[in-house]
């Protein structure tokens, strides 16, 4: 799990082949004017899913996982706490993983509590649990969905 801010993008770049293009796709976009919903970049492989949401308490977030993808969820308004705890140690399912929609979400309690305000963005790998969307009021975030292993030229 990596917590950091668009000033220090940067230093991620390195992490993955279209993390690049996910920052680049942030600075080159108004991401106040992209509407709710799923906003395609590069495919399945990496795309935007904008939300506009209340948020909710600490008791009704479910850690959730993914192992398809790779988030990179980036707070424009509002305060999201986003809670998380080592997949590892998640031993409470809610219901098997689901492959179609690339999501376990589980009972148990996040360890830590992250507080991420606009412009700060939290960046979520398949071995972190993670409980987003908490928040007293309302929220505007984009997700951003980077497959694990791309279908890039040469990836075959």
């Amino acid at each position: 799990m990596i917590f950091s801010t668009l000033t220090q993008s940067d230093r991620y770049a390195a992490l993955h082949p279209l993390f690049p293009r996910a920052f680049e796709f942030i600075r080159n976009t108004d991401m106040l004017a992209l509407p709710p919903g799923r906003h395609s970049i590069m495919g399945d492989d990496l795309f935007a899913i904008v939300e506009n949401v209340p948020g909710r308490s600490r008791e009704d977030a479910q850690l959730e996982c993914h192992r398809k993808y790779i988030d990179i969820q980036l707070v424009l308004e509002g305060v999201d706490e986003m809670g998380w705890k080592p997949l590892a140690d998640c031993h409470d399912p809610v219901s098997d993983y689901s492959v179609e929609k690339d999501i376990r979400f589980f009972h148990d309690a996040p360890s830590s509590w992250i507080a991420t305000p606009p412009g700060a963005f939290c960046i979520f790998f398949p071995e972190d649990a993670h409980a987003p969307l908490v928040s007293e009021g309302q929220i505007r975030k984009v997700i951003f969905k980077i497959a694990v292993a791309p279908t890039l030229p040469g990836n075959t």
